[in-house]
């Protein structure tokens, strides 16, 4: 039997409706000619208002919801998650929230032979540990910051730092650290939807033009990548490119670029593809982050 929801103090909810609807008649008489203050304090009497309501929304849901499905459906979509943040109420920890983006951006870390372990959050920072062999690689290190803090950004946003620590033997890495500015949190980077996984099929590469650009578009072993066209070594654009395993053979200069490994050339490591940011919703679309720094 579901829980009983708590009785809720109604006089102090009408109270509040009272306060707005004072406020409301003031800000009429006060013509086009509006006091900053009054402005301000009607903001602040219409977010209380809707925190209450959304407090008891929240407590309803948590008493009828013993498994938390409903609760973890609200905190999914990114309006109401951060409605619930602004009021405090967001019903999945922060931890849980941080873990499932870590699980969103997994396999694409996994694609460029590398991991990631969330290793503890502290005063709202992230510590994070990057695993295997994209550790070292410029392109690689720029598409999986990029991916990684755009997941943790929409999962959550009430998070002030990421820090991501390369594990390289013998010596350990340098400390890298990951800033969730300010300006990243107004206007995060922005994913340009490139179609269906299923439209790529298996074995051969496709130039795609995604928002006016061209992307190599290549699914090996069950994993999607993205590359821009042309080969570093002879500049042919790949279209006609040969898939051997999970490594891509250009036609035109018969080079080999390991597409698990950020694209680098098998015989000439100076040498690699460029990578795109990649990442696959869970219905299968697709979606690309053109101009990420390489």
């Amino acid at each position: 039997m579901a829980e009983a929801v708590p009785a809720l103090d109604d006089r102090a909810a009408r109270e509040r409706v009272a306060r707005v609807d004072v406020l409301l008649e003031e800000l009429e008489r006060a013509g086009p000619a509006v006091p900053t203050d009054l402005a301000v304090e009607l903001v602040q009497a219409l977010l209380d208002l809707y925190g209450e309501g959304l407090a008891r929304v929240v407590a309803a849901v948590a008493a009828r919801d013993p498994g938390g499905e409903l609760a973890r459906a609200l905190g999914s979509d990114e309006l109401v998650a951060h409605l619930m943040l602004l009021h405090g109420l967001h019903p999945v920890p922060l931890e849980a929230r941080v873990r499932g983006a870590l699980d969103e951006v997994r396999p694409y870390l996994e694609s460029h032979g590398g991991d990631v372990e969330l290793l503890r959050i502290e005063d709202h920072v992230v510590h994070l540990a990057l695993r295997g062999s994209c550790h070292g690689c410029a392109s690689s290190t720029a598409t999986l910051k990029l991916a990684i803090e755009d997941a943790i950004h929409r999962a959550a946003p009430d998070v002030d730092g990421i820090e991501a620590e390369g594990a390289a033997a013998p010596a350990p890495p340098p400390l890298l650290q990951l800033e969730v500015s300010d300006a990243l949190r107004a206007s995060p980077p922005a994913w340009t939807a490139a179609g269906r996984l299923a439209e790529l099929g298996d074995g051969a590469p496709v130039v795609r033009a995604v928002a006016g650009a061209e992307v190599l578009f290549v699914t090996a072993a069950e994993m999607p990548y993205a590359y821009r066209p042309g080969c570093p070594s002879c500049g042919d654009p790949l279209r006609a490119a040969t898939l051997m395993g999970t490594e891509l053979r250009c036609p035109g200069c018969g080079l080999r670029y390991d597409l698990r490994h950020a694209g680098r050339c098998t015989s000439d490591p100076a040498l690699h593809l460029e990578p795109v940011p990649l990442l696959v919703d869970g219905d299968g679309a697709i979606k690309v982050a053109l101009g990420a720094p390489a």
